[in-house]
């Protein structure tokens, strides 16, 4: 017999900003089995359910850990639900809906050679204190010999697709939406919904091959793309998504992509969002522009920004969070054209894709002019020690003045400082720089806000330049 907690221990997989992650050969069956295991025990401490959803991206490494996922679920006495590719907050829609838990097999935006599990309980995404339980929590379970053939059931994706056609009006009818589909896990299903919802869908840059999007760190060629792709096909709007379809690219009619945090405000506001939770990294023009009656700073990761929606909607009808990916969290249920849309704890890409989309009669330019002019860029440095990440901001909080002037910032004047997750200096000049190690990879993540799109970018580039020089 093997242990859970023996197993999970020795895996190198550990829990990030959201869900547990790794590189894809340690996901090995027995691995996926006993996080599967320790999962479902924790989850039966509070719910009653004899069966389990799973789904995954189209990472070459997710099927056979979704089968190994329920293999484990039939050793517990828990029939597993397959409901393939499908983007996660589908499943979690789902899930919520059928009041079962789920398991969804995907590692987001990280590379293709790693991959990640993320849980739910029947009343949505886990917490941290659920992700500690699973790693304590000890049970015994034959070894994973044998992976059963699944097949797939449509139900998770129409659920999906059903939530949505509350957005059906005359403002999405005939626009002209491109959807890079790449190898998101959504891209068959945001086709037919833009379609069903009126609107003329041009499909563009399809890939069989895993294709890692950060929406926190788009690429060049994507930035080019989407320019070139927004004049060539005269659209309203070009759509994508991340790899599991949980963080929304969205550019208007200038083929710019939408800073996340900013795509965020603006479906808050067409929503009538009154308290926001979001992380400590957001952009400020959350505060600026007067829109909430509350915002909640919080750590970095979706786990967090949910833990803070019980407080919130003690107090406020209408509660949401998201964050600077543009992942959005539906806090409260809220009604819209008359209809009911449930809260949906998870992060979402198509939900502040359709808000904005149904707001914007005069383009989608106008109303991202509306807003305070604060400007934010983020990059990273792959492959950079979590352990020498943590080193280097444990001097930068110390020394706060000494490590900017290290980084070639001299004689700097500091407002502030922000220690709720990582290094977070705002400068009396405006400008905020944020240092921190991704929860994901082992990768040193750089988030910067200034004044001008070419300041804040220059500042990212320049910030992580001298800190290689510092290595």
């Amino acid at each position: 017999m093997l242990s859970t907690n023996k197993l999970i221990y020795n895996s190198d997989i550990a829990f990030g900003t959201s869900g547990a992650r790794g590189l894809a050969v340690h996901f090995t069956s027995n691995v996926c089995a006993a996080f599967t295991h320790a999962f479902i025990a924790v989850a039966l401490r509070s719910f009653k359910f004899d069966s389990i959803a799973i789904a995954i991206d189209n990472r070459p490494s997710s099927y056979a850990m979704a089968q190994a996922c329920a293999m484990a679920a039939k050793q517990a006495g828990i029939k597993p639900v397959f409901y393939g590719v499908i983007p996660t907050p589908a499943l979690a829609c789902h899930s919520m809906e059928t009041g079962i838990p789920a398991v969804m097999v995907t590692g987001s935006h990280i590379p293709f050679d790693r991959n990640g599990l993320k849980f739910y309980r029947p009343d949505g995404e886990i917490s941290k204190a659920d992700e500690k339980a699973i790693l304590e929590t000890d049970i015994s379970f034959e070894s994973v010999s044998k992976l059963p053939d699944l097949y797939v059931s449509d139900d998770a994706k129409l659920t999906y697709l059903q939530r949505y056609k509350v957005f059906a009006s005359p403002a999405i009818v005939g626009k002209r939406v491109g959807i890079y589909e790449h190898s998101s896990a959504g891209r068959d299903l945001y086709r037919e919904l833009f379609s069903d919802l009126g609107a003329e869908v041009i499909s563009l840059g399809r890939s069989e091959e895993f294709i890692p999007i950060d929406t926190e760190a788009v690429s060049e060629e994507d930035r080019v793309r989407a320019r070139e792709w927004v004049a060539q096909y005269d659209l309203d709007l070009l759509f994508s998504t991340d790899g599991d379809g949980d963080r929304p690219l969205l550019a208007g009619e200038d083929g710019e992509w939408l800073r996340g945090d900013v795509l965020g405000i603006l479906c808050a506001q067409t929503l009538g969002i009154e308290a926001l939770a979001v992380p400590v990294s957001c952009n400020t023009a959350i505060e600026q522009c007067g829109a909430f009656t509350e915002v909640n700073r919080t750590r970095i990761g979706s786990p967090y920004v949910i833990d803070a929606f019980a407080d919130l909607n003690s107090r406020f009808a209408k509660v949401a969070g998201f964050e600077a990916n543009g992942g959005f969290l539906l806090g409260s249920d809220i009604r819209l054209n008359d209809q009911q849309i449930k809260a949906l704890p998870t992060r979402d890409a198509l939900l502040p894709v359709l808000a904005v989309l149904s707001l914007a009669k005069n383009g989608i330019v106008p109303l991202v002019q509306q807003l305070p002019q604060r400007f934010t860029a983020s990059d990273r440095i792959k492959n950079f020690a979590t352990d020498k990440s943590k080193a280097m901001i444990t001097k930068a909080i110390e020394a706060p003045v000494e490590f900017m002037e290290k980084l070639g910032y001299s004689s700097v004047l500091v407002d502030s400082v922000n220690t709720v997750d990582g290094f977070r200096i705002s400068l009396e000049n405006g400008d905020i720089i944020h240092l921190r190690p991704s929860g994901n990879a082992p990768e040193l993540r750089c988030y910067v806000e200034s004044d001008t799109p070419d300041s804040a970018q220059s500042l990212v580039n320049m910030t992580l330049k001298q800190i290689l020089m510092l290595d």
